[in-house]
């Protein structure tokens, strides 16, 4: 087994030969292009997508490949995940070749290997530059080619770090050198993503709104934050993806989704002080002003601007940036039940949000925007460990007033806000009235 560690950015087409370029100044160390063909395989049921288990095999020349990833964590385009690969002499699975250990149950199920079947392929030529990081060995592979399944395809353009040995850092060491180069973003659909949603029939990918933050039990305060941070990076990530597509509705949930990111922040502030996250936040700014501003979202999306703000996050949520910030009353603190965070904090933000609102504002109400928005974000990442129905319809009339109010709906404004005000609390230590 291989423990992969990899990093994805989407390059724009456009900014190819500049990359390529680009590349050739780093290493001597360069390999031709060779083609590559992968064929992805799948049962009827999708019994192994269900496990998040992904299953190919790779041709480059005469030479076949069979490989397995399983389940393991994707943070922005940072991709870590164990992989089994096992040489074959001919491009036919042998699935009692793999390790016990690769299966849910500790072995090869009985029929599996009846039921699957060549789903979609990749075939695209793979450049390679090989780079040497403080004591690390890094792979830059550029891929140009395209996914299909089916009557369905798209194109493949993009860049890979992949440690072939040394230290994940270093590869992100790597990638800040890179992003100052622009025509490249940061990106969490993998290849065999957009194969499966090929294959799936191609639907139009929807508008996903920010929802409630899934919780485990015993979550502590630090790992509720790095959960806050993640989901908001997922959701820039998604959302950014169906912008450059031509989604146009999308823009306004990146931009959703970076203010989450501040939100986030703002909501653990309490333990991690702002000067830990200062630089971060100077690059969300500057993300914001490019993309706010009237250029194409292919612009917006490419530009170094985006490109360094969404790396900084993923390293810092990679890293625990916020570590070395946090004195010994910090580091006491965050260890703590984030439940118990969850409860104290969400009696504020509904206090905070009481007073606001407990009367009409007449023409000041655009005013309060900003803190409306924060502190409905702040009660989405909160209520994860409470009933989900009772918490949804609590959120959704503050959401109500926050819409009514961004489209000037005055008889709406004042029904969410008597809803919102005469609702009672959902959580624990509520301070009820």
């Amino acid at each position: 087994m291989a423990q992969e560690i990899e990093l994805k950015f989407i390059v724009n087409p456009q900014n190819v030969d500049a990359l390529r370029s680009h590349l050739h100044t780093l290493t001597t160390e360069h390999v031709a292009p060779e083609k590559l063909l992968n064929v992805y395989y799948e049962t009827p049921d999708n019994w192994l997508r269900g496990h998040d288990m992904g299953l190919r095999i790779r041709g480059v020349g005469e030479r076949y490949e069979m490989t397995m990833k399983i389940a393991g964590q994707v943070v922005g385009g940072l991709h870590q995940r164990p992989e089994y690969n096992i040489d074959l002499e001919r491009p036919e699975l042998d699935l009692a070749r793999f390790p016990a250990e690769v299966w849910p149950e500790g072995g090869l199920p009985d029929d599996l290997a009846a039921r699957v079947s060549p789903l979609f392929s990749t075939d695209f030529e793979r450049e390679k530059w090989l780079v040497n990081v403080g004591d690390s060995r890094i792979e830059i592979a550029l891929d140009r080619g395209e996914v299909k399944a089916g009557e369905f395809q798209e194109p493949i353009c993009e860049l890979e770090l992949e440690l072939l040995s040394g230290e994940r850092d270093d590869v992100l060491k790597l990638a800040h050198q890179l992003v100052t180069q622009s025509g490249l973003r940061q990106g969490s659909l993998s290849k065999a993503a957009r194969g499966y949603h090929l294959a799936a029939g191609n639907a139009p990918r929807k508008i996903k709104p920010t929802g409630i933050l899934p919780v485990v039990p015993k979550t502590t305060i630090e790992q509720g934050l790095e959960a806050s941070l993640e989901l908001a990076l997922s959701q820039w990530q998604y959302h950014e993806e169906l912008w450059v597509r031509g989604e146009a509705a999308a823009k306004e949930e990146v931009i959703k989704a970076i203010a989450l990111v501040r939100h986030a922040l703002t909501l653990f502030g309490g333990i991690v002080p702002r000067k830990a996250s200062a630089h971060l936040r100077d690059l969300l700014t500057r993300t914001e002003a490019t993309i706010t501003s009237a250029v194409s979202a292919e612009t917006a999306v490419y530009s170094t601007e985006t490109a360094m703000a969404k790396l900084a996050l993923t390293e810092w949520l990679l890293t625990r940036g916020w570590r070395p910030f946090l004195d010994a009353k910090g580091e006491a603190k965050i260890g703590d039940s984030f439940k118990r965070f969850a409860d104290t904090h969400l009696s504020r933000h509904a206090a905070e949000l009481r007073t606001t609102f407990a009367h009409p504002l007449g023409d000041r109400y655009r005013d309060q925007l900003p803190r409306l928005s924060r502190d409905i974000d702040s009660v989405l990442l909160m209520s994860g460990f409470y009933n989900q129905a009772q918490a949804k319809a609590w959120i959704e009339n503050w959401q109500g007033l926050l819409h009514a109010i961004k489209t000037g709906q005055h008889i709406e404004i004042e029904h969410f806000r008597n809803e919102a005000n005469m609702q009672e609390p959902y959580w624990l230590h509520s301070g009820k009235r």
